[in-house]
């Protein structure tokens, strides 16, 4: 489970380098994802982080997890569904923001 912490200085360096991808390959279209994709596979990748959290604490109540492992999950289920509401709200911002334009 150590793995799915979050290391700052990995973190920086992987918005490095998707940020260098992004100037160069972005416009040739060249290997890139398209937006559903990235979409398709971040909003599958939340959805186990939070079956994760429950499964964890499921098991913490059978006794089949240690207390670590269970604080662990559910804080990392609770940071997964912060984001994904804080990305919904952006969203519909932006949404509200192009239906105020005037065409």
């Amino acid at each position: 489970m150590a793995d799915s912490i979050i290391n700052p200085a990995a973190a920086a360096g992987a918005y490095a380098a998707t940020a260098k991808t992004g100037i160069s390959g972005a416009a040739k279209g060249e290997g890139m994802p398209s937006f559903g994709e990235v979409m398709k596979d971040t909003i599958a990748s939340s959805i186990n982080t939070l079956h994760r959290g429950e499964t964890m604490s499921a098991k913490a109540v059978t006794g089949d997890a240690t207390l670590p492992d269970v604080v662990q999950a559910v804080n990392a289920a609770e940071l997964t569904l912060s984001t994904v509401v804080a990305v919904r709200d952006r969203l519909i911002n932006a949404y509200t923001e192009i239906m105020r334009m005037q065409v």
